[in-house]
């Protein structure tokens, strides 16, 4: 089947889908005639074993140690509660740190930043992942790229739409039937675009939204 049906019935991205192959966890068979990818039912088994693993935030090393028989599924996500566990207790300690800070009744403008900053780092040392917001800020920016662009495209082209039905209809000239075909072509191209701008930017703020491929990409 084409990569089409199968982002249907995974539900997951094409871009996702090529980036699991990328990454060796899926390996769909080429037709001869014109070496497109030609997806088996097996594959899309093993999509859906991944969807499945990557919402749990199961690196994709160790999707692949599964696939070889280099782990169980048992030995993972033993593995991976702990992981999670270690995960809940660094939000803790966050979760403590702005209770403590909030009781202090400190303001913006008089932070005793040295103070705070050197207990993160003691913490940090002691084996505390704080959080890091250099990723959620990237995902809002990726975010505001594809509006800007869609925005703007669409403007365009609802301008020159409006142009061209208004030089059409206060022409005040009759119009030949042979070139009304023309027209309605004309009038519909800017719609067909913009259409279709929407849906895309639809489909890129779902995977921005989603991060799966952000997310596999950092193990």
């Amino acid at each position: 089947m084409k990569i089409n049906e199968v982002e249907q019935l995974v539900g997951i991205t094409k871009k996702n889908i090529r980036f699991y192959e990328e990454k060796g966890l899926l390996e769909p068979k080429r037709q001869v005639q014109n070496g497109y990818r030609d997806y088996s039912e097996e594959d899309v088994d093993m999509l859906k074993r991944i969807k499945l693993l990557r919402k749990l935030s199961v690196p994709i090393e160790e999707i692949k140690k599964l696939q070889t028989k280099h782990m169980t599924l048992e030995d993972c996500l033993r593995r991976h509660e702990i992981s999670l566990a270690r995960e809940e207790k660094n939000l803790a300690q966050i979760r403590e740190l702005c209770t403590e800070l909030t009781e202090t009744g400190a303001e913006f403008e008089t932070l005793p930043t040295e103070e705070l900053l050197a207990g993160m780092e003691d913490r940090e040392k002691g084996g505390t992942r704080l959080m890091n917001v250099t990723a959620t800020d990237m995902r809002r920016k990726k975010k505001i790229a594809p509006l800007i662009v869609a925005a703007g495209v669409t403007l365009y082209m609802a301008v020159l739409l409006v142009f061209v039905i208004a030089g059409i209809f206060y022409s005040g000239e009759s119009i030949p039937g042979a070139v009304i075909p023309f027209i309605v072509v004309v009038i519909i191209m800017p719609l067909v675009v913009i259409g279709g701008i929407l849906i895309a930017v639809r489909e890129r703020l779902k995977e921005i939204g989603n991060g799966e491929e952000d997310d596999a990409a950092k193990y």
